[in-house]
């Protein structure tokens, strides 16, 4: 049974979809803010997330982030705004799709087939060792590979950054989407912001960040992760 995760603070609209989710055949999860949500999906991923853009702790955009940072599990948008730059930034912030509220749950529940349909086949890497560290990119967790010693600390934006590299061993990454997918189109020109951060993730995951062996630079093209 396909799960969905509908992120939400109207009580009015969780309770219906919960509704008519449901007699569609789908197992169904509400909460009420991005936080949870977040935390939520990262325990236990869903096979879909549907959200709202004005959650109480949060931009829906900055849930869309976090989740794109480690997985490509389909997300719609639901929410009252209509201006189409509302809509453009959640598309560009890795949304797959977006409904304007009102809605009529038909309507939502063809979409989420259609999102569901494309869902990949093989299973993405839960994890991923680099170095001495094994990182686990569902559980936003690095820790010594060896079992003993402390978490490595990373903060969002470098797992937001890390994340695609990882999933994608051996392949060079642009460093424009990387840009894109991590701080939004405006700043696909900002190669500084990549320079700093991938040093900062040299020096907490490389024996010699120095003389990197794993996140390596293509000059002026992008980056690549060797296991």
């Amino acid at each position: 049974m396909r799960r969905i995760l509908i992120v939400d603070d109207a009580s009015r609209t969780t309770r219906g979809l919960d509704i008519a989710l449901k007699s569609c055949g789908y197992a169904v999860a509400t909460v009420p803010d991005a936080t949870t949500a977040l935390r939520l999906a990262s325990c236990n991923p869903p096979d879909a997330v549907v959200l709202d853009l004005d959650l109480p702790d949060s931009q829906g955009l900055d849930a869309i982030l976090g989740l794109r940072g480690w997985t490509c599990l389909p997300i719609i948008v639901l929410s009252a705004r209509t201006d189409p730059a509302d809509k453009i930034a959640a598309l560009d912030a890795g949304a797959d799709d977006y409904l304007t509220k009102p809605f009529l749950t038909e309507e939502l529940a063809a979409r989420l087939r259609a999102v569901l349909r494309r869902l990949p086949t093989t299973e993405e890497p839960g994890t991923v060792d680099i170095a001495d560290w094994r990182v686990n990119l569902a559980a936003y967790t690095a820790v010594p590979a060896s079992g003993k010693g402390e978490a490595l600390h990373l903060t969002p934006t470098e797992w937001r950054l890390l994340t695609p590299l990882l999933r994608n061993p051996g392949r060079l990454v642009p460093g424009r989407q990387l840009l894109r997918d991590v701080w939004g189109p405006q700043r696909e020109k900002q190669t500084n912001y990549l320079r700093v951060y991938i040093a900062g993730l040299r020096r907490k995951l490389e024996p010699d960040p120095a003389h990197p062996r794993h996140l390596i630079t293509e000059p002026g093209i992008g980056y690549r992760f060797e296991p």
